[in-house]
Formats: structure tokens, sequence, C-alpha cells
């Protein structure tokens, strides 16, 4: 059994739903980053996806795409985002799973980016633009060094594609609440609820929803809809730039509070 396995085990046995921040890696400095990872572990955080920022990122809304804008114009690289990692990860209780668009992944080669991120601590990857027909030369590779490969499953795709991605999926499945890109959005879909029992009448693997999700009322809506992880990212991302860097991580960690409580068993 992997960590995200386990961890998704431990919140199933408390009938806990996880929470799942995401932030961007060094926005607005590596500094900053390492900071928020202690914060939103120490405040409710069951997971912790982090961001390497891209100069295309396709699956963004323009929270993000601007934090990615800022991390790389102040020069940050994959390799400074590990050396953070490799050492903070070991004081995290909450895995941190990576989220990189391919090109990246392809160009390293995927033996030796596989190899440098389970060295740093992490444990789950995701790759927003990678189609599952590809998806066979990366998920072998990272099942080996024990990382797991998240794939996503879209509004539009088809029952046949949902069997297909639920089962190759590993760590958990990444149900995307919206059709389009990662943003904050006034209310949840409530066709997401639909999506979730289709997806759950083929796997009992744990289902994250992520995209839109902002205030803690539209967590709690998902966990009632029977999510077992809220994915929240743009949300994260805004409050943490706002402001001086110690300003943005008192933000993240009241909401990071807020968002758990929202989705606790009542």
């Amino acid at each position: 059994m992997t960590v995200i396995s386990d961890r998704f085990q431990i919140l199933k046995r408390n009938q806990e739903c996880a929470l799942i921040p995401f932030i961007t890696a060094g926005d607005p400095d590596l500094a900053t980053t390492a900071a928020a990872l202690k914060i939103l572990d120490a405040n409710g955080a069951d997971f912790i996806e982090l961001g390497v920022p891209y100069s295309d990122p396709l699956a963004d809304g323009p929270v993000i795409q601007a934090a990615a804008t800022r991390a790389l114009q102040r020069g940050t690289k994959l390799e400074a985002v590990l050396e953070m990692l490799q050492t903070i990860t070991p004081s995290l209780q909450a895995p941190i799973i990576l989220f990189s668009y391919y090109n990246p992944i392809l160009h390293r080669g995927i033996d030796k980016f596989l190899e440098q991120i389970a060295t740093a601590g992490v444990s789950g990857l995701v790759v927003p633009d990678l189609p599952l027909e590809e998806a066979g030369g990366l998920l072998q590779p990272a099942s080996a060094k024990g990382i797991d490969l998240t794939l996503l499953i879209a509004p539009t795709s088809s029952a046949e594609r949902i069997e297909t991605i639920a089962r190759s999926s590993q760590g958990f499945i990444y149900l995307v609440s919206v059709t389009g890109v990662t943003g904050m959005r006034s209310q949840m879909e409530t066709r997401v609820s639909d999506l979730l029992q289709k997806i759950r009448s083929t796997t009992d693997k744990p289902i994250g929803v992520g995209f839109g999700i902002s205030q803690p009322e539209q967590a709690h809506q998902v966990r009632e809809w029977g999510a077992d992880a809220a994915i929240v990212g743009s949300a994260f991302v805004k409050r943490l730039a706002e402001g001086t860097p110690e300003q943005g991580l008192s933000a993240i960690a009241q909401f990071c509070q807020s968002l758990k409580a929202a989705i606790k068993t009542s």
C-alpha cells in the first residue's frame, strides 16, 4: 500500500473527507512556499498539492497562471523546488502530491524525474495534460518508485472512459468538477453529484473533487455528495499572494482551518 492509499484508508475508517490544498511553488518565493507547506500541514491539510511553475499551464485559470508567471520570473526551477522539499517533507504529516505538466517530465526523462521527486519525498503526481492513452509510460515507472500517478476524469468523459481511468488511476481519482480551467466559482455544479455516483459504481477508489471549490460551503457540499476529498487551489493561491508573505501565510492558515471544519463529520 502506498503512502497516499494508506492515508485515505485511515480517513475512511474515521469517516473523514480529505482536504487537499494547492499552492504554486516559488510564489512569492521558495522560502514562503516552505513556510506555507508547514502551515497547511498544521492547520488541517490531509495532503498538499504543490504546483511546479510552467510557462504554458493550459489547465489553470488566471489566478494560478499569474502565480506560475511570478514564480518563473523569480527564477524558480524544479531543482530548487525539490531541494526545498527534501528539507521540508520529513517534518510534514501530509503527503506531498506534485502537480506538473508533461513536457518538463519528458524533457528531463521519466526515470530521472521520478527518481528526483521520490528522493525529495514526493508521494503522488498529477499531470493534467497527460491523456489516458499516453499514461502507461508513466504509470508503471511511477508505481515502481512508490509514487501514485493520479488521473483526471472530466465531466465530458464517457462511461467507458470513466471506467478505464478509474481502473488505471493510482492513489485516488481526480474528478474535475467543471468543463474548463481551474478557478474560483460561486457555486458547485449539481452534475458533480451524478458524476460521483457514476464513478462510484465502477470503483471503490477514493475520489477527490477539484477545479472550482473556493468556499467552505462548497467543500461541505462535495463531501455531502460523497467525495472522499475536496481539492482547493486558486482560493489558496490568491490568499497567499495578497499583502506581505506573513499576511498571506496567516490568511491560508485561517482558510485551511475553515475548510477542514466544513468537511468534518457533523
